[in-house]
């Protein structure tokens, strides 16, 4: 059995590097990077009492990527090493898969759009989850391809909850200052203006990851300035061209005659979901119970023998 290593340390440091050499020496081909943590900003999630963990030991769904233990000693320097040991996931991010290395991923992979038909509603049952189904909800504030993991079956595993936050249900917390750990491009515009954490935020994040699942553009893509950004570009083309922006490498298998027809019944409906989602203003933004129905209607709609 393989696993993933998230490492609590200075990340890229040496101390790091020497532990996690060590670490995967029986690994040789070990091709995910672990993820480095510092080790006093996340020392609460390490914590056996922490809120945080004591909740992430209860959360029950499919495509969360659940710990399988939790490692702790003192190297050889005396210093402490803190590691989350995650089970091994084969078809590695969904980065890599929408912007794939020219020089080291060979050969050229690509997504179908059935197969990210399925991804995105993986990740919608996640929010949805996290939002609407546990008590107090929990918004991951930083939701991005990188954090989206894929199994051996392209199943879809929503990781790294570092920079998560639990809802207050006392209503005088609700815009409490927090810092924000977020990425940009994903980080919803409302937390700049000093909004309080909220489900909405999360729903944005996701809004601009299902954009640049169809488009295959990143939203800090270079030809993105002077104001405009991926949602306005897909804003601009939507709907009469939106055949100009959907990623080139989208493999639909030659099935040229269906071009027309998913269009019309598949790659619209994301686009427009992914627009409603990334909206500035957090009230114009859908729950994630809705664009949760809204996506699995269209995957259960989708002719999986052309996915």
């Amino acid at each position: 059995m393989r696993f993933i290593f998230a490492v609590a340390g200075w990340p890229g440091s040496a101390h790091d590097t020497r532990i996690l050499n060590h670490a995967l020496a029986n690994f040789p081909s070990f091709p995910v990077p672990p993820k480095g943590m510092h080790l006093t900003a996340h020392s609460s999630f390490f914590t056996a009492h922490s809120p945080t963990k004591q909740t992430l030991r209860i959360i029950r769904h499919c495509n969360i990527l659940k710990s399988v233990t939790l490692c702790s000693t003192l190297d050889t320097e005396n210093n402490e090493f803190k590691a989350l040991i995650f089970l091994f996931m084969a078809n590695g991010s969904l980065e890599r898969w929408l912007h794939p290395n020219r020089l080291t991923d060979r050969p050229m992979r690509t997504l179908s759009l059935g197969q990210r038909i399925c991804i995105v509603t993986d990740v919608a049952s996640v929010l949805d989850y996290l939002h609407n189904q546990i008590t107090p909800p929990l918004v991951h504030c930083d939701l991005k391809p990188s954090n989206v993991l894929l199994d051996y079956d392209m199943t879809a595993r929503v990781g790294d909850f570092g920079s998560a936050k639990f809802l207050s249900q006392d209503p005088s917390s609700l815009k409490h200052s927090v810092s924000i750990q977020g990425t940009i491009g994903y980080l919803a515009p409302d937390y700049g203006m000093g909004c309080g954490i909220s489900t909405r935020g999360d729903v944005y994040s996701f809004g601009v990851l299902l954009l640049e699942m169809i488009t295959g553009k990143r939203p800090t893509d270079e030809m993105f300035v002077d104001g405009l950004s991926l949602h306005n570009f897909a804003d601009s083309m939507f709907p009469d061209r939106v055949s100009e922006i959907v990623d080139p490498h989208m493999a639909h298998e030659g099935h040229q005659l269906f071009t027309e027809l998913w269009m019309q019944s598949y790659i619209i409906p994301l686009v427009a979901l992914g627009l409603s989602c990334s909206m500035g203003s957090p009230k114009g933004r859908p729950g994630m119970q809705d664009v949760c129905a809204k996506l699995c209607a269209i995957k259960e709609a989708f002719p999986e023998s052309h996915g």
